[in-house]
């Protein structure tokens, strides 16, 4: 596909013209510049919001997933699901949900399902026919574990319990705290718009078509890539805690530009790590890309511009939520930051 087909398809954010030689951030300030946001006065205590709310949604995972007979696909699933992980994607659910003035526990079951096909994504990204990778979160692999036929059943499962999860009534605490039809109709197309072929899977399949070849892929298609792989989940995990906790087309729409600025940042982010840190620190293998000759931003601008670029798209997501109120939108501030400055 050419780089203007690319284009128009997806609604690049930085076209190549944007992020070619001559780059450089088009805001005038650092995204460390930003003032700290403050609750009642206070600095906003992100490690503890963060281990709180990793916390509560672990606990509703390992109760959505119980040993069950098959009890050896049920095991691959937790094993996968319950493994580690930083719970970015449910945490920033749960954080959208509030920002509209929605009240946290109805965002859980999307949070968890959010969380159900990320790990889903991770089971197959990591199987031999993909990315054939043996290490992840610093454990062995799902498909190492269990075995290849297993592990696709154990996130073919994982893919149908999110949407069971999602729109199953008895998910939710309390009548009063379940989302109104049309609000869940709305979240389950949204969530299935970005995993399917015009979302996670496009990325992931035009990644494939694009491994290996003799030239490098253009900037154009890599965010193509890298919009659809990594930044779509990311941008359904904020625009349904947005739908569920009533937020107006407005701010859904806020909310989903922020969210795929932090989404291709996090990938950014993902591939200056990949040459900059070992595989002890990372929890995965480091320099997989490079081995296996992908194409990443480092390659294509160089570590000081893929940097820079960072950075600009780290203004740009605090640009999306600075009309919100700061209090309220601490905590996406703060994943921002997080996400920006993450050392594996």
């Amino acid at each position: 596909m050419a780089s203007s087909s690319f284009a128009a398809a997806s609604h690049l954010l930085y076209p190549a013209a944007l992020v070619g030689s001559s780059f450089a951030p088009r805001r005038g300030r650092p995204a460390a510049a930003v003032p700290a946001a403050v609750e009642g006065g206070r600095e906003f205590d992100f490690k503890g919001y963060m281990v709180a709310r990793a916390a509560a949604v672990n606990r509703a995972l390992d109760a959505a997933v119980p040993v069950a007979y098959p009890e050896r696909v049920h095991e691959a699933m937790r094993y996968s699901l319950l493994g580690g992980g930083k719970r970015v994607r449910p945490v920033l659910c749960l954080a959208a949900c509030e920002l509209v003035g929605g009240r946290e526990p109805l965002a859980l079951p999307p949070a968890c399902a959010v969380e159900m096909i990320h790990t889903m994504s991770l089971i197959h990204d990591d199987l031999p026919c993909m990315d054939d990778d043996d290490l992840r979160r610093g454990q062995p692999t799902c498909h190492v574990v269990y075995g290849e036929p297993l592990a696709v059943l154990a996130g073919d499962a994982l893919l149908a319990l999110a949407f069971r999860h999602l729109a199953d009534p008895s998910s939710y605490p309390s009548d009063d705290l379940h989302p109104p039809a049309p609000r869940l109709l709305r979240a389950v197309a949204e969530l299935a718009r970005c995993i399917g072929a015009e979302g996670l899977v496009a990325g992931q399949a035009v990644d494939l078509e694009s491994t290996g070849l003799a030239d490098p892929v253009s900037l154009d298609r890599l965010e193509y890539i890298h919009l659809h792989k990594t930044a779509s989940l990311l941008e359904a995990s904020v625009v349904l805690g947005a739908i569920v906790g009533g937020g107006s087309d407005d701010q859904v729409e806020r909310l989903r530009r922020y969210a795929r600025c932090i989404g291709l940042l996090f990938q950014v982010v993902d591939d200056i790590l990949d040459v900059t840190k070992s595989s002890q620190e990372l929890g995965k293998t480091a320099g997989k890309d490079l081995a296996s000759d992908k194409s990443t931003y480092p390659k294509l601008l160089g570590l000081d511009k893929s940097r820079q670029f960072a950075e600009q798209l780290l203004c740009d997501a605090k640009d999306q939520i600075a009309a919100f109120d700061p209090a309220k939108a601490a905590p996406l501030l703060h994943l921002a930051n997080y996400i920006a400055y993450r050392q594996k």
